[in-house]
This record gives C-alpha cells, sequence and structure tokens, in this order.
C-alpha cells in the first residue's frame, strides 16, 4: 500500500494541494491482520510533514510466536514504555525514548523479528472548512428544501417524508468518535447516552475519563445534524429524533487528534455496545492499526460512517481514510448543496465514495453554551446526515447486517447529474427511498345493513391511498381473493357482496400490498 500511494504521489502535484495535504485531516489505511509492513522510510514518513505524526509515540503489533518476555526485552533496550494495549488487534502503543525518533525507532521493530508492522501515530485533522460569515441563519434546508435563499426544491434528504415511516431509533446507540459532545445542551441532552455502570456519556482519552466534554464545537455540531431532539419546540431537529449518542473524544481544542487515540475510543465503542460510529475525520496516511481496528468493528457488526475529505480531490488517486478503507461496513460519503450540486470541495471517487449528503451552511447545535447554535460545512456535515439514516434504518431493520444497510442507503438515493461518475451510487441521501413505505395499519372491516334483499355492503378503513385486497372463506383456512382496491384520501372504500345469502357462510379479510 506504501509503494502504492508513493507512486501516485510521484507525480506532479499542484503546490496549493500539497498544502491542504498537508494540512488536511486524512485517516489511515487498508486491513491487514496477515499483512506484513514494508519498511517505512523517513522520506515516506514526511509526506505530510514533520507534524504528520507525534513525534513521542509509536505503534506496533506484536507476532503472535512474540513472547511477552522476548518484547519486554526489547522495549528496555530500546527505552521504550508501553503506554496503552489494546484490547482488539493486539496492538500495542508505545513512548519514544529520549533521544529517539519514531522513524528510527520503526525501524529497529521491523528489524527485530518481533512485530508484524510497526508505524508512526499519525495526527488527524478535522473533515471541514471554516465558516463563512454571510451563512444563513437557521433554516434547516437539508431536511426540507423548498427553494428558500435560492435552493432547489427537492434538493434535501426528503426528512418529512421519511419521518412518516419512522422518526426515532431510541434503541441504537451512535458512538460520536470526534472532539466530544455539549451532552448538556437542551437540544442534546436527553438522547446522550447513558453508561449503565456509572451513568456517564462516553470517553476522554485526553483525562482517561469519562467526560466527553466538547472544547472545539465539531463534535456538538455533528451530533445535533445526526440526533438533535426532536418535536421539543426548541432550537433544531436531528435526522433521528430520538438516539443514544455515545461521545468518544480523540479531537483536542485545535481540531487534531492521533490515530492511537481514534482506536481507543473504537475499541470503547466496540466494547460498550455501539451500533453505528460516526467518524467524520480522516488521514491520507496508510495505518495498519487503524485498518485494523475498523476491522473489527465490522466483526461486532458496527456500520462506519466517514467523511470522504474536503480537498476537491479524488479518493480513488488519493486515498483517504478510514472513508477509502475497502471493507464492507464503511460508507463513504461526499457532499452536495442546497443546489444539488457537488459542494465545491468535497473529495470523490468513482469507486471509493459511496453516496452525497447535504453538506454546505447546515445549521446545528454548538458547543460554547447549552442554547447555543453555529453553522458549520463540509463532508463531516454529510456523513452526520447519513448516521442519523443509518441509525433510523438500524431501527427499523434491526436484523441487518452493516452492509445490508449500506445497500439500502445506496438502493435508495436521488441520482444526481453532478455526482455520475464522481460516486459510486452517483447519488444523494433520500431517508425516505431507504427506510421504504411505511408499515400498513391493520385495515378494519365494517358490515352495513342489506342491500337491495340479499345484497349487503363492507365498508374496509385502512390507510389513505394503500391497495388492500379482500379475501374470503368458508372455513377461516383456504382464503380466495374477491375484491382489490385502493382507498381514497381519507382511508376507505366500499365493497358490495351480490351473492345471495342463502350461501355458505362467509369470512372476509384485508391484506394490504408493501
Amino acid at each position: 500500500m506504501w509503494s502504492r500511494l508513493s507512486a501516485v504521489l510521484d507525480r506532479p502535484i499542484p503546490a496549493a494541494i500539497l498544502t491542504r495535504l498537508a494540512q488536511m485531516i486524512v485517516f489511515l489505511g487498508l486491513l491487514s491482520f496477515a499483512l506484513t509492513a514494508t519498511t517505512l522510510t523517513a522520506q515516506s514518513l514526511s509526506l505530510s510533514g514533520h507534524a504528520a505524526f507525534r513525534d513521542d509515540r509509536i505503534l506496533i503489533k506484536p507476532k503472535r510466536q512474540t513472547t511477552a518476555a522476548a518484547l519486554a526485552a526489547f522495549h528496555r533496550q530500546q527505552h521504550t514504555e508501553l503506554l496503552r494495549p489494546v484490547s482488539f488487534g493486539n496492538i500495542h502503543v508505545l513512548k519514544v525514548g529520549k533521544g529517539e525518533t519514531p522513524e528510527r525507532l520503526i525501524q529497529k521493530y521491523q528489524q527485530s523479528g518481533l512485530v508484524q508492522y510497526a508505524e508512526p501515530d499519525y495526527r488527524v485533522h478535522l473533515a471541514r472548512t471554516p465558516n463563512d460569515p454571510k451563512y444563513l441563519d437557521g433554516t434547516l434546508w437539508a431536511l426540507h428544501n423548498t427553494g428558500q435563499n435560492s435552493g432547489v426544491p427537492g434538493a434535501d434528504i426528503h426528512a418529512p417524508e421519511g419521518w412518516d415511516t419512522l422518526s426515532t431509533a431510541s434503541n441504537v446507540v451512535v458512538a460520536l468518535v470526534d472532539s466530544g459532545v455539549r451532552y448538556t445542551h437542551h437540544d442534546l441532552a436527553a438522547n446522550m447516552w447513558l453508561n449503565p455502570r456509572d451513568g456517564t456519556h462516553g470517553l476522554n482519552v485526553f483525562t482517561g475519563s469519562n467526560d466527553p466534554g466538547d472544547d472545539n464545537g465539531h463534535g456538538t455540531r455533528i451530533a445535533g445534524i445526526l440526533g438533535a431532539l426532536g418535536n421539543n419546540d426548541v432550537g433544531v431537529v436531528g435526522v433521528a429524533w430520538g438516539v443514544q449518542i455515545m461521545a468518544c473524544k480523540f479531537v483536542d481544542a485545535s481540531g487534531s487528534g492521533t490515530v492511537s487515540d481514534a482506536i481507543a475510543c473504537i475499541d470503547y465503542a466496540r466494547t460498550n455496545g455501539a451500533h453505528i460510529i460516526n467518524a467524520s475525520w480522516g488521514t491520507y496516511e496508510f495505518s495498519l492499526s487503524l485498518s485494523n481496528a475498523i476491522y473489527d468493528a465490522r466483526a461486532a457488526d458496527i456500520l462506519v460512517v466517514a467523511a470522504a475529505g474536503n480537498e476537491s480531490l479524488d479518493n480513488d488517486e488519493i486515498p483517504f481514510y478510514p472513508a477509502s478503507f475497502d471493507l464492507d461496513n464503511v460508507v463513504s460519503v461526499a457532499a452536495t448543496t442546497r443546489r444539488d450540486e457537488l459542494y465545491p470541495w468535497s473529495n470523490t471517487g468513482a469507486t471509493t465514495v459511496d453516496l452525497a449528503a447535504p453538506g454546505q451552511e447546515i445549521y446545528s447545535t454548538d458547543y460554547l453554551s447549552d442554547n447555543a447554535y453555529a453553522i458549520d460545512e463540509g463532508t463531516s456535515m454529510a456523513a452526520a446526515y447519513v448516521t442519523g439514516a443509518s441509525a433510523l434504518l438500524r431501527a427499523r431493520y434491526s436484523s441487518e447486517s452493516p452492509r445490508q444497510i449500506i445497500d439500502r442507503l445506496l438502493a435508495g438515493v436521488d441520482p444526481l447529474p453532478t455526482l455520475t461518475g464522481r460516486c459510486l451510487s452517483g447519488g444523494r441521501l433520500n431517508l425516505q427511498k431507504a427506510l421504504g413505505p411505511p408499515s400498513p395499519s391493520p385495515a378494519q372491516l365494517t358490515a352495513t345493513q342489506p342491500l337491495n334483499g340479499d345484497d349487503f355492503a363492507l365498508l374496509l378503513s385502512g390507510d389513505p391511498s394503500r391497495e388492500y385486497i379482500l379475501e374470503a372463506s368458508t372455513n377461516l383456512t383456504t382464503w380466495a381473493p374477491v375484491f382489490t382496491n385502493t382507498t381514497a384520501s381519507d382511508g376507505v372504500f366500499n365493497y358490495t357482496n351480490h351473492q345471495s345469502l342463502i350461501w355458505p357462510q362467509k369470512f372476509f379479510r384485508a391484506l394490504s400490498r408493501p
């Protein structure tokens, strides 16, 4: 994978893109249990500059046959300290000794024969662009676009129509792996996940505590988009009116984080019963540790929604991780505007980006106070819409795998010309189509008095504009259709039976079409 990435980057790249690559939040790589890392050189490690990874940590994965004693002895020789073993994947986070560099230490561990791989602890930054001061002041066009503020009617996720099918996912746990959440916000507090052991709301890897408060704002805005409390007469509404938001903080106040802290959050989400992970961040660097963490989430049936990135790049050529991981539990999301155009800064990829969702001028909850709101944009926001939709799908189709949920998302998009050849589905999220039609209400049959002697009438009451089939039986075992019709806008239709009343007694029932 490293050789492939190097080959891509050997081609001339404009200086502006190189600058963005150095600043951008990107993620790591491919899955590999059986993979052995190639030797990482100082040149390959400096792709995004010296700040691309921490200078005081590396990550290793010992070989299965490596004994604890042999590994401990090598740690002592290199003056490294074991900071954090992760329960899944046997990934170890090591502190770099005084006078050592990550590059040299990685080479030493690779040459020792004790590890499957050793790699840097890459830095991660949030996938967003700065706010525009002329942004609109709070209209939720992404949920319901009627053409306001020069938008295009219907250029939205069709939320009201989707909510006719389902609006809450109160039994679904969404792990927001990000900068934390202002969990006391009046539009979020009721939807925060509660740890049954201590009543807390998640994890803060910086403090080693269960207080995932937000000091950046990104995570709180993501939380409001996917799951702000609905129908409460205040602020905004999320895609899912009710959901359990587990806050896992690994991004600091400046918007930076590292792989080791990200996988600690993923591990926390996995071991505490999360169904979905929102990953509105990423890196262009490749990490076996992160890929293995995402794979282990897959083994736990966790769906990972990942932002495609905000660099106007083609992820088919320059992968952005975790969005570009080739795993069937990862869905990669680009961003669109209120006119159903591709968001100008959104990354795309005909084969590596799955679908798009609204990502420009998005108004949501903010971290500055319990009633604060703010505008943000980027594929981070777009991913949050897909996460909210995924939570509703998980609630409705609870027995389905992450891959099946993703297939529903992709099959239900609205195709857009601006997305043709830019993402796998060629379309933008449509909540209504993804959820499918509402479950039909039970139909009621009421018999009226006889008409014209032997005739009598049945009144069917059910859902408006739904097709029903009337069936009849003389023994309650064998049923035969006798009449098919569609209810009017008031949900009813009449059926007149013209058979003689002296015929055998009949029973009637009504079945609805899906």
